[in-house]
């Protein structure tokens, strides 16, 4: 009789802790109602609810979890709309805090029952909270992105994706794949990237290239991210498909003539920029690259003389290749005229002093057009000044040096 009276005792005791509990729960949802709502009381009985044995497996206990979350995010939008000052950290961070409770709550709540009957009671009201707040996931995100907090705004926007594709909503306008969602695809992409988690990046990006919105800078943070791991094979994959999409943007070219020559595959790069230039000859850009290809993988000055002339002769102003060439010319004057400071023979440092000087003239009206189209740009004042001292151009070199001393780095 002893033993029994015990359990029975135990059993009353362990009953009276579940009904605490459970009152608890019912207690944290009223307090976090209205004008005089206590969040912080809220969240403590819940807290013990979601702990305790008995409660921790009722859908309502993760419900009014995520109900209290929901109050406060609501009360601060509230001030907001009434045109005044919103508690933005707590305001967002208690919105962030809504999913991940209805959720669970969403996965209790369509258990079968001791039947085998699945009567869910808390479906509408958890649809309605994520549905009410599903836009201002956005608004969350676009917060913390100003906050410089990304780990916060990839949050914001995941959790804006997530509510997006929820069973739950399956075929209902919430779910819909919107220019909303569009965007928010690129934008959680990169706030991954400024994560330092270049993995969670990388799916990221991998799953907003599929969307329309700022497809072809989602395709360069992706090549980024891979760059860092220095996955070549994955750099290479993603400049072709890129390319593929966007034929005329050609930085994606540019990306895998550089895996080429970095793998030292100057033929692959070479064979790839002919068939390139044979679907769009009137390209000057893949003439320049081309050259590139030449004179930095190869070293054959010739032909990336060539290609960097063809490019001109397509487009006079392209001033890539007006530096290139120039660069091709003053390289080879320099060359020369250091090889004839090392001559003993008098006659012969005059012949090659001369050889030099004629390089440097002929470079000379490349850089000049390059630095009249590109007055900024520091490298073409220095080539310049170079190029003016060894022409004994003591006017113009004065006019350079005067530049290039206002524009001190």
């Amino acid at each position: 009789m002893k033993r029994v009276l015990f359990l029975s005792i135990a059993l009353c005791v362990a009953a009276t802790g579940a009904f605490a509990q459970k009152k608890a729960v019912s207690q944290a949802q009223s307090i976090a109602k209205g004008d005089k709502a206590d969040y912080a009381e809220a969240r403590t009985l819940i807290k013990g609810a979601l702990e305790n044995q008995e409660t921790k497996e009722d859908p309502k206990t993760w419900y009014v979890a995520g109900y209290v979350e929901d109050q406060q995010f609501s009360g601060e939008r509230m001030k907001e709309l009434l045109g005044q000052q919103p508690n933005q950290p707590v305001m967002y961070q208690a919105l962030l805090n809504i999913l991940p409770y209805m959720e669970k709550a969403y996965e209790l709540d369509q258990l079968p029952d001791a039947k085998g009957r699945v009567r869910p009671k808390h479906l509408k009201d958890i649809k309605g909270i994520l549905s009410a707040n599903h836009i201002y996931y956005i608004n969350a995100g676009a917060y913390y992105f100003d906050e410089r907090d990304y780990k916060s705004a990839y949050n914001a926007f995941e959790q804006y994706i997530k509510i997006s594709e929820l069973p739950m909503f399956a075929g209902e306008q919430t779910a819909a794949k919107d220019s909303n969602y569009m965007t928010v695809q690129f934008y959680c992409g990169v706030a991954a990237t400024q994560v330092g988690d270049p993995q969670k990046a990388i799916a990221a990006l991998n799953r907003a290239k599929g969307y329309a919105y700022r497809q072809s800078d989602t395709y360069e943070y992706l090549y980024m991210e891979y760059d860092q791991l220095k996955d070549t094979a994955n750099m290479e994959a993603i400049a072709k498909e890129a390319f593929s999409l966007f034929p005329n943007d050609s930085r994606y070219v540019q990306y895998l003539i550089n895996i080429y020559i970095y793998t030292n595959r100057n033929e692959d790069a070479i064979d790839y920029l002919n068939k390139i230039i044979a679907s769009q000859p009137d390209n000057a850009q893949y003439y320049d690259v081309l050259g590139g290809v030449y004179e930095s993988g190869l070293k054959d000055i010739e032909n990336a003389e060539k290609n960097y002339a063809k490019a001109l002769e397509l487009n006079p102003d392209y001033v890539e290749s007006l530096s290139n060439l120039g660069r091709i010319y003053y390289n080879q004057a320099i060359s020369i005229q250091g090889d004839a400071n090392m001559l003993t023979d008098n006659k012969k440092y005059q012949e090659e002093l001369a050889r030099a000087k004629s390089l440097f003239e002929k470079s000379r009206p490349y850089f000049e057009k390059a630095h009249q189209l590109k007055p900024e740009q520091r490298e073409y004042l220095v080539a310049l000044r170079g190029i003016y001292y060894n022409l004994d151009m003591g006017k113009e070199f004065e006019e350079i040096e005067a530049k290039l001393n206002s524009t001190q780095e």
